[in-house]
């Protein structure tokens, strides 16, 4: 078989066979098709898309690339979540705990941040000694024994993905939902996990801010689901607004304690409860969340995985040695406070990194001290800014003009979840 044949076919607007589909993705994880024409496969998919049998098979394809996890000595139902990302996303690191503490193991993979969207495994390595890289018997250890785990994927888990992505990111192709949807599952069938609830993030703090588009990346996902017999659920969230009222890792991992002992704010409650039904629910659990997060249950799951990885759970987070505030300049209710401004804010603070090999401040954040719909007073603080280096203020700031206001009328709230495909 030829590359060549392969990008003509695509080029054309045909349906990529089975045989072009394996032989490619082998030929290319092989390093025996070479990146620019890889690269020209890409961008003839971006302009021409994929049937939803062919985009099933090249998924399939990805999976096959390397291992899958072995999670068969789990002895209880298992369930994952993914978001697509946002600011203030902190939701994996009360779910995981949460839905083992029903009962229902999470073999829970994720990813680091890029720009003004934060990554989990950044958040978990803000606590001293906290290890995100486990080789897969240790993974499967934790998850046996604690119920949970979070850590990365493995260069050996779908590694035509992980090559494909980094290709992505440097053609312009990254604005396909075939690509975006097949990166996303691969990884998560190839954990094994029986069921996949997706948080798809929509509004301008999200990846994919149109509401049209991320529901067509939600659909396909649950087709993609359901091709592989993987129960696949999609919920449509909001981030117009920052989830919770930090964003930066070490303050999200305060926050998600916080709300661990029954002082979490609501929002952030009620989406990561929302979740776990939806992640219970799949698996024919009764339990109840709630009370699972009320009893203390969840927090005695999470100090448990905390420890399993290295971690040590009563230790000090690091703490940013200046802090600014930004104060309310009149009177009246918060009336919008942009993620994005948020999120950029705090990437340019040192919580974020432009390349996924800078390195980051994980005392550096944002402190929502008010969210929309509170009361303010003139001179009261709304934002607070933390980071190691004042220099960094200035940009931070530049980042928030226009992102917040202030009206005589408390603004009508937002739907949390917007919508449900399953």
């Amino acid at each position: 078989m030829d590359a060549i044949d392969v990008i003509r076919a695509k080029r054309d607007g045909a349906r990529l066979t089975d045989e072009q589909i394996d032989w490619f993705m082998d030929a290319y994880t092989a390093g025996r098709i070479p990146d620019y024409q890889a690269s020209a496969l890409l961008m003839a998919i971006v302009w021409r898309g994929m049937e939803p049998d062919e985009l099933a098979r090249w998924t399939q394809a990805m999976i096959d690339s390397g291992e899958r996890m072995d999670l068969s000595s789990v002895t209880v139902p298992t369930a994952d979540k993914h978001s697509t990302g946002g600011v203030g996303d902190k939701v994996s690191l009360i779910l995981a705990p949460l839905v083992a503490a029903c009962g229902v193991a999470d073999p829970m993979l994720s990813g680091r941040g890029l720009g003004h969207t934060g990554g989990t495994l950044d958040k978990l390595e803000a606590i001293p000694g906290f290890r995100v890289d486990l080789s897969s018997k240790e993974f499967v250890d934790v998850l046996r024994d604690v119920g949970c785990a979070i850590c990365s994927a493995g260069p050996n888990l779908a590694p035509a993905d992980r090559k494909l992505y980094a290709l992505r990111d440097v053609t312009g192709t990254v604005e396909s939902i075939p690509l975006i949807a097949s990166s996303i599952v691969s990884k998560k069938f190839a954990e094994g996990t029986d069921v996949l609830v997706l948080d798809v993030k929509v509004g301008s703090g999200a990846f994919l801010p149109d509401l049209d588009v991320a529901r067509r990346l939600a659909e396909t996902m649950v087709g993609l689901g359901n091709a592989h017999g993987v129960r696949t659920i999609a919920l449509l969230t909001d981030m117009q607004v920052p989830l919770g009222r930090t964003a930066g890792n070490a303050l999200e991992v305060t926050e998600c304690v916080e709300a661990m002992r029954g002082k979490g704010p609501d929002d952030l409650v009620a989406l990561t409860l929302e979740l776990a039904g939806e992640m219970l629910g799949a698996v024919g659990s009764d339990a109840d969340p709630r009370g699972a997060l009320e009893d203390g249950s969840a927090l005695e799951r999470w100090e448990r995985m905390v420890r399993a990885q290295g971690g040590d759970p009563d230790a000090a987070l690091p703490e940013a040695s200046e802090r600014l505030t930004v104060d309310a300049p009149s009177s009246g209710y918060l009336a919008t406070l942009d993620a994005r401004a948020v999120g950029v804010a705090a990437w340019r603070l040192g919580a974020g990194r432009a390349r996924k090999e800078d390195p980051i401040e994980h005392a550096a954040g944002v402190v929502c001290l008010a969210k929309p719909g509170d009361r303010v007073e003139e001179g009261q603080p709304v934002l607070e800014l933390h980071a190691d280096e004042p220099t960094r203020f200035d940009e931070a700031l530049e980042a928030l003009r226009g992102g917040w206001s202030i009206g005589d009328e408390p603004p009508e709230p937002r739907p949390l979840v917007i919508d449900r495909i399953a």
